[in-house]
């Protein structure tokens, strides 16, 4: 999907919610959004990272953005509700869903898997999304158009030693992602999963710390993906488990 080229107004209009907007993928996604016209609503645990975007998208003369701080890995459904009334009473509609934030966890071999740890992993990486998508899906069922992407990774499609806790969540990933698209088939919502691929992220650098980062293609570099599975190119897409790369 790298040829694909957004027009400046493709997502004028719309609400987009992007999770670990602070950095990353998330953070190159919100201003993505933003270039398009989007009023973007950064969620993340730092808001110090978060007024950084912000600051990014209002610089630009883009649509004023929205920030909502919050730790996936210890928010409570309550939580996400109020969040979602919070989105009703502002925008009224949500149009587009970006699930970004991952906790990589500790990499080793399966017999050493620190159960603490995989609890957590789990919990940022797919019963919080879970809890977020649940909240969120009233608000998207009121726009005309919806899209959902859940971001998997290479070590959720294939099982790859030593990956552990971090693979598991990823193919719980895919999982919620074919579950959720065959449900909204027919339905205004579409819902798709994004593999970012070899990517210069703090998480990459984190995994393979003796990598050379300047390999790597950067987060803006990978944006066409995420920018055509929010756009109106991508209405008849769905349940396609796309590369980034």
């Amino acid at each position: 999907m790298l040829e694909f080229q957004a027009a400046s107004d493709s997502l004028a209009g719309q609400i987009i919610l992007v999770t670990g907007a602070g950095a990353g993928i998330g953070r190159a996604a919100a201003l993505k959004y933003a270039e398009c016209g989007a009023t973007v609503i950064l969620l993340g645990k730092t808001v110090k990272k978060l007024e950084a975007v912000y600051d990014e998208i209002e610089t630009a003369g883009y649509a004023k953005p929205a920030i909502v701080p919050l730790d996936l890995k210890g928010a409570t459904e309550q939580n996400y509700r109020d969040m979602a009334d919070t989105i009703q009473e502002q925008f009224g509609k949500l149009n587009g869903l970006l699930h970004n934030a991952s906790l990589l966890g500790a990499l080793g071999p399966f017999e050493h898997i620190d159960i603490s740890s995989l609890e957590d992993v789990l919990k940022v990486n797919v019963t919080a999304q879970v809890m977020l998508t649940k909240a969120l899906l009233p608000l998207m069922r009121k726009s005309d158009s919806a899209s959902i992407i859940f971001t998997s990774s290479g070590a959720g499609r294939n099982g790859r030693a030593y990956w552990g806790p971090y693979a598991f969540s990823k193919f719980a990933t895919e999982g919620m992602m074919q579950v959720l698209a065959d449900e909204c088939e027919g339905t205004n919502i579409r819902v798709n999963s994004i593999n970012p691929g070899a990517t210069r992220t703090g998480m990459r650098a984190q995994a393979y710390p003796g990598e050379d980062p300047m390999t790597l293609k950067t987060p803006e570099e990978i944006m066409p993906s995420y920018a055509y599975l929010m756009c109106s190119d991508s209405k008849d897409v769905n349940g396609k488990e796309l590369n980034a790369q």
